[in-house]
């Protein structure tokens, strides 16, 4: 696809501008991590060039001097608080984090458990690490946190907590997800540097929203709308206005917490190094686009697919009303709607045409190829076939699978395994080509199109089960459907 960001000067700028905060204090710097450090998926789709694993690389350059802290809240091991996304608990999480890190050369210092209150299945966790040699911490529930400000920057506040032993310059402080704690962590660990004579510092890595860019810009409004669930808003950063007359986007959440967050540094060190919240993040992203007509058509590409995530999850009791409400209102600021999305169009020209479900993908010289529901194939996979043959030459006429092989592997489906749906999802299909590709050439040649597939844009005007979307993701298909629940 088109080309919007340059992940080189990425790399670059952003890794010598954390090394330049890192100087600015004591050569100690705490670095609270937003976000995904690795597989961030909605960076790479609204700004296209940036990789997935991008901020890694660019954490890679600074491995020597970097430690990584991991922060979990005793209040979500006790609720074993889950994952969506890997159907897994934070507390598993944390080892499956550390691993991760550990296997891509970084060091992992240890993991605290935040808002500790005595919570059994906390204590049993922190056996767990220690039986594992993992060093582990308590920060325990502060009363009145964060506004009492007196006494959180106590001894009987932040005072009261483990002191997190460190060796390097660079601290990040990570967790599985949010409200685990991790600017308590930093604020606190502050704290503790200070009394050890040690003028820390504390920065925050966020990489949305773009600071740099118009609050009603794509990429921004592309953010309200993947957090449109927890109902953040971008807003002109007043503090930062007031300080420097200069124009800066940030969310509520930080604008809100800064005034606080201002009282905590003047407790600890008399005065706070930072005029507004802006000024605590180091996110250097905006600096970087290349081409700013393609991220937009990207983040609005982005919007219209969380809208269809939103209204799928809403079919599925999964989420309220309010989150669809909210990204239809950013539809009228990004002034855009559905049909923005060409292969939303062609998939639902197909099915007007049809009667039955169809589906569509727009390929990257912005070619669309449809399929339709039949008796052998669903939608989706019969689009897969359809993609294939047109990427790798084949005509139309051309039947990669034959019917004598799919029909035993309907009966196997319905008469052996019970299943209600004789057609074939995408994973079968992709086995059979397989299959055939030892003596077909038009089969192997259809499997080795699937690389182009990345990246390509799809819409299913009923919503897919999980093999098929699972499929898709690992393809790398930008996938949307229609609110529609296939009938059982």
């Amino acid at each position: 696809m088109k080309i919007g960001f340059d992940n080189e000067k990425y790399l670059k700028i952003q890794s010598e501008h954390i090394r330049e905060r890192i100087a600015q204090f004591d050569g100690k710097l705490y670095l609270e991590l937003g976000g995904k450090l690795f597989d961030d998926h909605h960076a790479s789709r609204v700004l296209p060039g940036f990789r997935p694993d991008s901020k890694l690389r660019m954490f890679q350059q600074l491995s020597d001097s970097l430690e990584i802290v991991i922060v979990i809240s005793a209040e979500d091991i006790e609720k074993n608080k889950m994952r969506a996304d890997l159907g897994i608990t934070y507390d598993e999480d944390v080892l499956r984090l550390r691993g991760e890190f550990m296997g891509r050369g970084f060091m992992v210092g240890s993991v605290v458990i935040t808002h500790y209150d005595g919570q059994r299945a906390a204590d049993q966790f922190r056996h767990r690490l220690e039986r594992m040699g993992i060093k582990s911490y308590f920060h325990y529930l502060i009363d009145g946190y964060p506004h009492n400000v007196e006494l959180i920057a106590s001894d009987d506040g932040f005072g009261k907590n483990d002191y997190v032993e460190t060796t390097r310059p660079l601290v990040i402080v990570t967790a599985p997800g949010p409200g685990s704690g991790k600017m308590a962590v930093c604020l606190s660990q502050l704290y503790g540097e200070n009394k050890r004579g040690i003028r820390a510092g504390y920065a925050k890595f966020e990489t949305f929203p773009v600071w740099s860019l118009p609050l009603k810009h794509p990429v921004n409004i592309a953010y309200e709308a993947a957090t449109a669930d927890l109902n953040d808003v971008n807003m002109i950063d007043p503090f930062h206005f007031d300080a420097y007359g200069k124009v800066a986007i940030n969310y509520n959440r930080d604008i809100e917490i800064f005034p606080v967050l201002n009282a905590l540094f003047e407790g600890i060190y008399g005065e706070n190094p930072y005029k507004s919240p802006t000024d605590m993040g180091v996110n250097m992203v905006g600096f970087c686009i290349s081409d700013d007509e393609v991220c937009c058509e990207a983040s609005k590409d982005e919007i219209i697919r969380r809208y269809y995530d939103a209204t799928n999850k809403l079919a599925d009791g999964a989420c309220n009303e309010n989150e669809v409400s909210k990204i239809q209102l950013l539809f009228n600021q990004a002034k855009i709607t559905t049909a923005y999305r060409r292969v939303t169009v062609a998939a639902n020209e197909r099915k007007a045409q049809t009667g039955v479900h169809c589906a569509a993908m727009q390929m990257e010289d912005g070619t669309i190829i449809t399929s339709k529901t039949g008796d052998l194939l669903g939608c989706c996979a019969a689009l897969l076939l359809n993609v294939m043959k047109h990427l790798a030459g084949i005509g139309d006429e051309v039947k990669l699978i034959p019917q004598s092989m799919i029909e035993p592997i309907q009966k196997t489906k319905t008469e052996y395994l019970g299943g209600h749906n004789p057609r074939l999802h995408t994973d079968e299909v992709l086995v059979a080509i397989s299959v055939l590709s030892q003596h077909d050439e038009n089969c192997r040649r259809a499997l080795e199109q699937l690389p182009k597939l990345r990246g390509c844009q799809m819409h299913s005007t009923v919503m897919l089960g999980e093999v098929d979307r699972k499929i898709l993701k690992k393809l790398g298909c930008g996938l949307t459907c229609d609110p529609v629940k296939k009938k059982s």
